[in-house]
């Protein structure tokens, strides 16, 4: 899930470490030590914390506070986050901006599990296993965010799907310090223009579409 407050691109701005959780009636309260994300943040505003968006609801020279729903919590990692922890941070760009990864929204409803972690020359593979609602909108060499990052799926399985981090990605991510049975956080690209449809409903439409136009001729 996450709250609808504008569109990202999948490329993290900063790493920023969790200080505090509080639980509360609403949910919980989390205040996150950042840098990079607080320049021009103001009350209201979203930011992605590991590719789930939330709204600012407070923020000082050194840290973001935001607030976590039940629902939020119960179908995303941000619900097990503690102090300490490392999270992806991104802003909501804004009209005008360059466009660096993929549109993502933020409203990630899924989790998925590190099931492979191999070193290949200078690349991190990653094997990932994904709920089959997520994974349905999956395909080779389409986009897909993880744990907030724009990443491209190099292979698509019955269970997962496999993605390659380059150097730079693995070392200002947290993503690039998760092991093998860590939780990641899978949204994938075609999902937004086609939400309700999987990969075999857009080929069945598209087959339609051309029959369709046969029959005219």
């Amino acid at each position: 899930m996450g709250e609808w407050g504008g569109m990202f691109t999948g490329i993290i701005e900063e790493m920023g470490v969790v200080k505090e959780v509080i639980k509360t009636r609403q949910g919980s309260s989390v205040s996150i030590l950042a840098k990079t994300v607080l320049e021009g943040l103001r009350v209201g505003d979203s930011v992605t914390v590991n590719g789930v968006c939330l709204t600012v609801v407070g923020f000082d020279r050194t840290e973001m506070k935001a607030d976590i729903s039940p629902e939020t919590a119960k179908v995303t990692t941000l619900g097990s986050l503690k102090a300490g922890d490392p999270v992806n941070l991104e802003r909501a760009m804004r009209l005008g901006d360059r466009l660096g990864g993929h549109l993502v929204t933020g409203h990630v409803d899924a989790i998925g599990t590190i099931r492979a972690r191999v070193l290949e020359a200078d690349a991190l593979q990653l094997m990932i296993e994904t709920p089959r609602e997520v994974l349905r909108y999956c395909v080779p060499k389409g986009s897909i965010t993880v744990d907030g990052i724009s990443l491209t799926l190099n292979e698509v399985t019955d269970r997962g799907f496999r993605v390659a981090i380059i150097p730079h990605t693995a070392k200002v991510t947290a993503l690039g310090i998760k092991q093998v049975g860590d939780a990641a956080l899978p949204w994938p690209g075609e999902r937004r223009p086609a939400r309700h449809q999987d990969r075999q409903g857009l080929f069945t439409e598209a087959r339609a579409d051309l029959d369709s136009l046969r029959g005219r001729g």
